[in-house]
């Protein structure tokens, strides 16, 4: 059991703040033999999973209290528990029921929350190109292999076929660019962090406003100026000095801004130039944050869900145009949306992450976002510029290497040359198709295991 919470423990320890991402097979691997020496093996799963969870979510209770924290992490950890299956088909299916189980968590319930994907831990390791080849969930499906292998020389096994995924990180990956285009990042920071980030009207506008006007007059050959998720604090659309302000820049806009369209609520991203207005509305809100699910029993867990209007979700993904750049944004929690990002990449050459940590302090939210992030530019082959109200923004290339970041809590900007991409990572090309291979592989790796055992 203290080796269950141990593994646990190290696996939060591969993500941010920490981001020791050596670790992560090596807790697993810990996990793996404490599987088998118990006999109580779904105490043994319940407290590894847990204690990782518990780990790696704690900024979740930080305006919220402690409640909803504990009950998010327990209720992951209940999918955590067909590992049990291990005791009877052994050990080498673990990570074939792993990889499943977090494919799983990442649709379901409420359209999944994949936050927990080892994947997303791993932007540092060396073999992370696997991403561009077979997507994230290859790069977790490696990760959990590396595990067993370890978990291998312990049992005096050395099996060479869990590891030949790893000759794709010596395939050579060909990055077309043939353009590029000149962006400014505003961070303008907001008047105090919290739920209440955006109580009085226009500030967070404001902010932006002024820190974009700073910004211009050190530099003003940037070809468009990107602000963050919920810059933009009121509906410019019902607000003239907000919409004339904006009709002010000579520069095309990429800004966050709430918008009301008769009775709903709209996440929106906004291309805003003096002559039109394009407009993305967020498809995959956060649950429980911008949508309710289940209000009657969570609002006995918690009062603040009172405080919480449903948005409407989007139906479709847009692509801004500015000059050579077809710019496809992403508005923060889609992030872990692997057909958002699918669509969004196949469609662009460049990648905007629009995002709002205000919420979440100081927390390791906004590092664990900007790790997701740099996977998900590996897996798509984007430049990404990401961007957020209080930080961390930074400029991500397509290996995932962040060139340029902010600090956190403070009014910042960046100027950004990023090359527009035009070729499509093999993961792209594959689709869906790097899923099931990837599964494949799992299943194949597990069934020699098994047959080698017996």
């Amino acid at each position: 059991m203290l080796l269950s919470a141990l593994s646990g423990l190290l696996l939060s320890a591969a993500f941010e703040p920490l981001a020791l991402w050596w670790i992560a097979p090596i807790a697993l691997a810990i996990e793996m033999f404490a599987l088998t020496r118990n006999e109580r093996k779904y105490l043994s799963v319940l407290i590894f999973a847990l204690t990782f969870n518990l780990g790696l979510l704690h900024w979740t209770s930080i305006y919220v209290g402690s409640v909803p924290w504990i009950i998010l992490a327990f209720g992951l950890s209940i999918f955590y528990l067909p590992l049990v299956a291990v005791k009877r088909l052994g050990i080498s299916f673990f990570p074939l029921i792993f990889i499943v189980l977090e494919e799983i968590r990442n649709r379901f319930p409420f359209q999944g929350f994949g936050w927990a994907r080892i994947a997303y831990s791993q932007a540092d390791a060396p073999y992370a190109k696997i991403a561009a080849h077979g997507g994230a969930v290859a790069l977790s499906a490696i990760t959990v292999l590396i595990a067993l292998f370890l978990f291998g020389l312990t049992q005096k096994q050395l099996r060479i076929l869990i590891l030949l995924p790893l000759l794709l990180i010596f395939q050579p990956m060909h990055v077309n660019t043939n353009q590029s285009i000149n962006a400014l990042l505003i961070q303008g920071n907001v008047p105090q962090l919290g739920l209440d980030f955006n109580s009085r009207a226009t500030e967070v506008f404001y902010n932006h406003v002024k820190d974009t006007k700073k910004a211009l007059q050190d530099n003003d050959k940037v070809d468009f100026i990107l602000w963050p998720e919920n810059s933009v604090d009121v509906d410019p659309f019902r607000n003239p000095e907000v919409f004339d302000t904006l009709n002010s820049y000579k520069q095309p806009l990429i800004v966050g801004a709430i918008v009301g369209k008769g009775e709903e609520v709209l996440n929106t991203s906004i291309l805003w130039t003096k002559d039109a207005q394009n407009v993305y509305v967020k498809q995959h809100l956060t649950p429980f944050g911008e949508y309710i699910p289940l209000r009657s029993l969570a609002g006995k867990i918690s009062p603040l869900v009172n405080d919480v209007r449903d948005f409407s979700p989007g139906n479709a993904s847009v692509v801004f145009k500015i000059g050579a750049a077809k710019i496809a944004p992403v508005i923060c929690y889609e992030l872990l949306d692997d057909q958002i990002l699918q669509q969004a990449a196949k469609s662009s050459n460049l990648l905007t992450v629009q995002t709002n940590s205000a919420t979440f302090g100081d927390s390791a939210e906004s590092a664990q976002q900007l790790q997701i992030t740099r996977i998900r530019a590996i897996e798509h082959s984007r430049n990404v510029l990401s961007v957020s109200t209080t930080g961390y923004s930074a400029i991500i290339d397509y290996n995932g290497k962040v060139l340029q970041k902010s600090n956190m809590g403070t009014a910042q900007h960046l100027y950004a040359t990023v090359g527009l991409i035009t070729s499509t990572s093999p993961r792209d090309r594959y689709g869906d198709w790097a899923l099931v291979i990837t599964l494949i592989w799992l299943l194949l790796v597990a069934r020699r295991a098994y047959v080698y055992r017996r």
